[in-house]
């Protein structure tokens, strides 16, 4: 559901550092929000503190949230303690075998460009049999 950003209310919170945003800024610009922020049906936040000022800094007015509706305190405070605490990080070996495949995603071989123009001529050419034959 989109929220009007000015409506969100945020109470007290456990996390009291949001730490630097401008690596998340970076991502909502360049990616959008992956991932809504959690509020109730009053419009409090429950989750996505970081994504929300990320937001708010980038002048968007606007943010998707995922309202949850008639839940105790305790099961807020749940839900923010849960979310920010069953995250897991990348390990070293795993973020380096990303960015890797990344890397020879952004800029192939010279022979994955040719293989790559190969299997699209005949994709093309196979989908050009099967639009012919479902004409007859």
């Amino acid at each position: 559901m989109l929220v009007n950003i000015s409506e969100i209310k945020v109470k007290k919170r456990v996390r009291k550092d949001l730490g630097d945003l401008d690596a998340l800024k970076d991502s909502l610009r360049r990616y959008g929000l992956l991932n809504p922020i959690t509020i109730d049906n009053k419009n409090r936040l429950i989750a996505g503190e970081r994504r929300l000022e990320a937001a708010k800094l980038l002048g968007w007015t606007n943010i998707n949230a995922v309202v949850v509706n008639n839940i105790s305190a305790v099961t807020k405070l749940e839900l923010e303690l849960e979310e920010n605490n069953q995250r897991k990080e990348f390990t070293d070996a795993e973020l380096l075998e990303g960015y890797k495949r990344l890397e020879r995603l952004r800029n192939p071989s010279i022979f994955r460009k040719i293989l790559n123009a190969i299997v699209r001529f005949f994709e093309w050419i196979f989908e050009g049999i099967a639009n012919l034959l479902k004409k007859k």
